[in-house]
Formats: structure tokens, C-alpha cells, sequence
């Protein structure tokens, strides 16, 4: 028998959290393996099947031998399909070679982070926000500085609270638009005075648009309109087209930093998967029809949950992308950890504490689930606040 050593693990490492997200995915997961009936609105994946024209693409690319490995950043076809897209959805122009593909949307934004930080650079980052930006920027050496938003104000970012967050240490700020988790989309102005402050403050932006399609009453703008020079887009085709699993993000930005984010996944991932990426240039080249009937969904479910919640005395302000909620849970209970134990627990609804997104009192549910469990999770939440 084997004597177990002790592994001394790097102090990077041991600081970095684990996602909240997979921590209570990972909760429930265990229950329903225990027979308990557990209705998950935690995961933030469309719950619709790929597109078929998409999953015919990646097989014919099967057919032709297309899996040996690819360029690093990204098989032409699809840096081209990236390209025209940007230009023809976001009005921004770049070259094929100025854009990198990754395996999924977390590679680049720990790509960029990476190539852009040095040891205490600070990045301004609006809050609640996606836990694993603050993790990431951590791991890469920086300094996250939350800039607070209100849910009184649907969470929309207040751009002289991100000036009076600058300081001689900012180099990055971080815009999320549509947001995960709170849904909020910034409106023009908003992102043209963010672009301002950028240039006058030399800072940097990457803005991650993955939730670019799923909006309502609100209009998506990509701030890179506004300073193309100082801004990387990132996005993907995991929300937008139903192919989480699939694992494509891309980044696009000044040549010099993704030039840099490449040499970065030359000596980690190598390229994203080949048949991925073919199945994405299928998906980004020709999935209108597909994007508009699951936003119409997303839209009747998101009214649906919203008006549900309110009536049920949990206070949620109505997001105007994504497909998410942030519900206030103090009534259920004044720590959101513990609310989101009870309500896991107690009605069997799995849903993310919003600690790790810096919003307190708060729990995110995903709406990326059909009517009929939406209508039965509100049944559950009204018997466990009867119950109360």
C-alpha cells in the first residue's frame, strides 16, 4: 500500500473559489441521485437542443476527416464567419486574423486577463456580477474593484460611480452587457461615457457579450463602437445557439492583445475543438430563425417568473436580457446562503445564493426552463412561504 504524501498546493491555488454555481448544482445533483424530485434553476444553459442545420455541419465535418488539429486561433473558416458577423450585427470592423477562437467564453477571458495584468493592476468590475470575474482577475494577479449597482435601478451602471473607482492603479474595466446574473443592458450613453472615461483615463475594456441575442425590451450596443482601439470583445456561440456543451467563445480586439491571447492558449489548450468549430460557422453564419423563436420563450418565461415572484412577495426587478432573476429572499431568510439552503431543502428548488455575485439578501434563478416548471416552481415557493 501506497503512503499518501502531503502536497503542498500553491498559495494561487488555495485562493481561488470554487463557482457557487457548480457548488449548488453539485448539491442538487446529489439529491435527485437520492430519488428527492429537484427542480434546478440554477445552470445558465438554454434548455433548447442545438440547432439541426448546426449539428448537421459538425457531422459532415466528421464525414470529411476535419479532426486534426487546427490553428491555435481558430480554423479560417470560422474567424471569417466571426468577422462578417461583428460587421454585420455589431457594425465593428476587424480582420479574420484579429480575432481568436477558444474553448468556450472563460478561455478568453482567462486568456486576456492573463495578457493584460501585471501584480496589483486593478479592474473595475459592475456589480452583482459573474463569479468568475473577480476569480480570474485574482488568479491572473489583479485586483477586482466591484463597482455597485441598485436593483432599484434594474441594476444599470451608474458611469460616475465607475470614475470615482478609478485610480492610478485601474488598467481594465469589465462590462458585461447583457448581464448574468442581474440582466441589465446598458443603453448607449451609458457605454458611450464608459468609452469616454477609458480614453481619458488610458484604461482598457473587455466587454463580454455572450447574452448579446437574448434580449426584450432593450436594445443591445457594443461598446467597442465607441473605442475599438482600447476595447476586446468577447462572446460565443454557447447561449445565443444552444451549444453550451459544444464549448466555442472567440475574442476580438487589437491585433498586438490577441496576438498575445494566442501565444497564451499555444502552451495551454492548443485550438478548440475541430467540429466545434465547424458546427460554429454554421451557427454564427445563418441561425436567425432559431435565435427568434427561443427569445420569444425566454421573453413569455421571463414575464411569467418575474410577475410570480412580486406576487409572492419576493421583490424582482425585471430584466431586460439573459435569462436570469435576482430575487430578494429575506423573507425567506436574511442570509442568502442560508435562503438558498431552505428553498433547496425545504420546496426542492435548486437556485444560486448571490453571494458570489455581490448581491446579498438575493438568490439568481434561471429562467432557461420550460413554462410548465416555472409554473411549478412558483407553486412550490408559495407553499414554502405558506409554510412560513
Amino acid at each position: 500500500m501506497t503512503t499518501p504524501i502531503h502536497i503542498s498546493l500553491s498559495q494561487k491555488v488555495q485562493s481561488l473559489k470554487p463557482s457557487s454555481t457548480v457548488a449548488v448544482t453539485s448539491r442538487a445533483l446529489e439529491l435527485q441521485r437520492s430519488g428527492v424530485d429537484i427542480l434546478s434553476l440554477s445552470v445558465g444553459e438554454p434548455d433548447f437542443d442545438t440547432p439541426p442545420h448546426v449539428v448537421a455541419a459538425a457531422k459532415a465535418a466528421l464525414d470529411a476527416g476535419k479532426t486534426r488539429y487546427t490553428n491555435v486561433g481558430g480554423i479560417p473558416e470560422l474567424r471569417e464567419a466571426i468577422a462578417a458577423k461583428l460587421q454585420r450585427e455589431n457594425g465593428l470592423t476587424y480582420a479574420p486574423e484579429a480575432v481568436a477562437v477558444t474553448s468556450g467564453g472563460k478561455q478568453a477571458l482567462f486568456n486576456a486577463f492573463f495578457a493584460l495584468l501585471d501584480a496589483g493592476d486593478e479592474v473595475l468590475i459592475p456589480a452583482p456580477y459573474w463569479v468568475s470575474y473577480p476569480e480570474i482577475v485574482s488568479f491572473a494577479g489583479g485586483v477586482p474593484v466591484a463597482v455597485p449597482t441598485t436593483p432599484e435601478s434594474g441594476y444599470q451602471l451608474d458611469a460616475e460611480a465607475l470614475r470615482a473607482a478609478v485610480t492610478s492603479k485601474t488598467k481594465l474595466i469589465v462590462i458585461n452587457s447583457p448581464s448574468n446574473p442581474t440582466g441589465a443592458v446598458y443603453p448607449e450613453q451609458t457605454l458611450r461615457a464608459v468609452a469616454e472615461l477609458a480614453r481619458e483615463k488610458d484604461l482598457l475594456i473587455i466587454t463580454d457579450e455572450m447574452y448579446e441575442h437574448i434580449v426584450y425590451d432593450a436594445q443591445h450596443v457594443s461598446i467597442a463602437r465607441f473605442a475599438p482601439e482600447r476595447t476586446l470583445t468577447i462572446n460565443g456561440a454557447s447561449k445565443a445557439y444552444a451549444m453550451t456543451g459544444w464549448r466555442i467563445g472567440y475574442a476580438a480586439g487589437p491585433l498586438p492583445l490577441i496576438q498575445a491571447m494566442n501565444a497564451i492558449q499555444s502552451q495551454s489548450t492548443s485550438n478548440a475543438n475541430s467540429i466545434a468549430q465547424w458546427a460554429a460557422v454554421a451557427a454564427i453564419s445563418d441561425s436567425y430563425e432559431f435565435i427568434e423563436r427561443s427569445r420569444a420563450a425566454f421573453w413569455e418565461r421571463r414575464d411569467r417568473i418575474v410577475a410570480g415572484l412580486n406576487d409572492l412577495g419576493l421583490p424582482t426587478p425585471t430584466p431586460q436580457g439573459a435569462f436570469y432573476v435576482m430575487a430578494d429572499t429575506t423573507s425567506i431568510h436574511p442570509d442568502e446562503l442560508e435562503a438558498a439552503r431552505i428553498i433547496l431543502d425545504e420546496a426542492r428548488v435548486a437556485v444560486v445564493p448571490g453571494t458570489d455575485f455581490a448581491a446579498p439578501g438575493r438568490v439568481r434563478l434561471s429562467y432557461a426552463v420550460s413554462m410548465e416548471t416555472i409554473e411549478e416552481v412558483l407553486r412550490r415557493f408559495k407553499a414554502l412561504l405558506d409554510s412560513r
